[in-house]
């Protein structure tokens, strides 16, 4: 009769426990099984119903019908942007948590709070830029101001009544605003509030003489007649206001500044995983449905692959921080 050495026997074992664990093992990139096989959470890091919630959620929509798993949106909103973006470069790099950077938390966000510990070029996975959008430099209807000229010579004219609101210091609308300040040289003072909806009804009650914000958020004041369109601080006229100008045409040529949100992803995100996403996003831009709406809130489908998008993400962190030391900008 054939025996096994007892020694042998516990030898046997643990190898087949190590080899057994092995094979359980999910392989790098392929956590779980194929991707995505369960929801998605993509963060934003602001307050329900401003411009980069409402472009997240219909990304969202589009890149549930082509995934084939929820895509739930969570407003983690705080610190301009930062507190989202800190959940989000903490959480595990599967693609289950992603976040929709903006202008805000990943070029202006890095010159204001140095000591946050967040790399936005580095602790990120750049997955697509989404869109770019202008932004609006608006008035209260009863201002009487209605041109980009008059704005510009009223604030000349009143340096003690030239105050413009944004939603917040580091927001897109605030580091505008002091763009046209060093650029018309016009002696504007900021006034931050929390949020595009206060910053609204700041300058509605007259506390505040403009203010600018991205231009998907005030679209309905506008509408609506709350709120006067000034000027648009693209380049280009926007077709969601066709009829306003832009600050290029009269009061500053030369002047440019679109803010922009695109999709990232954590750090060390398997490479599979943010191609699958990369490919999602570029599907979503292809859909006429899909421009359509951002067209109609005053964005501008503007797809960029991940390399292009870090490239320009590196370009344009630059470019907002020569404005931040310029305007001597600081939130810590």
């Amino acid at each position: 009769m054939n025996t096994v050495n007892p020694v042998r026997r516990k030898t046997f074992a643990a190898l087949a426990a190590v080899a057994a664990t092995a094979l359980a093992a999910p392989l790098p990139g392929l956590a779980q099984g194929k991707y995505p096989n369960r929801p998605i959470t993509l963060v934003v890091g602001y307050s329900p119903g401003g411009s980069t919630d409402k472009l997240a959620r219909l990304l969202a929509q589009s890149m549930q019908d082509d995934l084939g798993q929820s895509v739930v949106v969570e407003n983690r909103p705080g610190a301009a942007g930062n507190m989202g973006a800190q959940v989000v470069a903490q959480a595990n790099p599967d693609g289950y948590t992603l976040f929709m950077a903006t202008v805000s938390s990943h070029a202006i966000n890095p010159w204001l709070y140095p000591k946050s510990g967040l790399d936005a070029i580095q602790g990120f996975e750049h997955v697509a830029l989404v869109a770019r959008y202008p932004l609006l430099l608006a008035a209260a209807p009863g201002s009487g101001v209605k041109t980009p000229e008059q704005a510009l010579g009223f604030m000349r004219a009143h340096p003690d009544k030239a105050f413009f609101s944004s939603a917040g210091v580091g927001s897109a609308g605030h580091l505008s605003g002091e763009l046209v300040r060093l650029t018309a040289k016009v002696p504007m003072t900021h006034v931050a509030y929390k949020g595009g909806g206060p910053a609204m009804l700041g300058v509605m009650s007259g506390e505040v003489a403009v203010m600018i914000d991205p231009i998907p958020a005030m679209i309905p004041q506008v509408k609506s007649g709350k709120l006067t369109a000034i000027a648009i601080t693209s380049s280009q006229r926007s077709p969601a206001l066709p009829d306003v100008p832009t600050l290029n045409e009269h009061a500053i040529p030369g002047f440019d500044v679109t803010s922009w949100a695109g999709l990232v992803a954590p750090a060390k995100t398997p490479p599979d995983v943010v191609q699958r996403l990369e490919a999602s996003v570029a599907r979503a831009l292809e859909s006429p449905r899909f421009k359509a709406m951002l067209t109609a809130d005053g964005a501008r489908p503007s797809y960029l692959p991940g390399d292009k998008f870090r490239a320009f993400n590196e370009a344009e962190r630059q470019r907002w921080g020569d404005v931040v030391k310029r305007a001597k900008i600081s939130a810590e």
